[in-house]
């Protein structure tokens, strides 16, 4: 099940979480849609369950939202975490490498809301 919630506080969480369901891959793009077009400082919580695979179409579409959102990302998006049960810095790394806001990953969502919280002090 996918969620995207935009919290008073300017922390965008996105969830990525079972149960599964048909549905999940377009809400999940959807979600990625709504928060390309924020025109306002944030912080990004994605919480993911461990599921990976994106059809084709959906890979495919999820890779040039990238490439749209990239330079709109990088000017409201002050820092992200990814929760997922398999990440680590690794993991972090390859992001950092995608983005020019600080990033952390890890499994435990409040080691990433700890995170957001340092980072958010820019946010107004």
């Amino acid at each position: 099940m996918v969620s995207l919630d935009i919290g008073a506080d300017a922390i965008l969480t996105l969830r990525y979480l079972p149960p599964y369901l048909d549905s999940d891959e377009r809400a999940y793009l959807d979600a990625l849609a709504r928060i390309g077009e924020r025109a306002e400082p944030y912080v990004l919580l994605t919480i993911f369950g461990g599921r990976r695979a994106l059809s084709q179409a959906g890979e495919r579409e999820q890779a040039l939202w990238f490439k749209a959102t990239k330079a709109r990302l990088s000017q409201f998006c002050q820092a992200c975490a990814i929760i997922r049960p398999d990440a680590d810095e690794k993991t972090a790394e390859i992001f950092r490498r995608l983005w020019p806001f600080p990033i952390i990953a890890g499994r435990e969502e409040e080691a990433g809301r700890a995170f957001l919280l340092q980072h958010q002090a820019a946010v107004p």
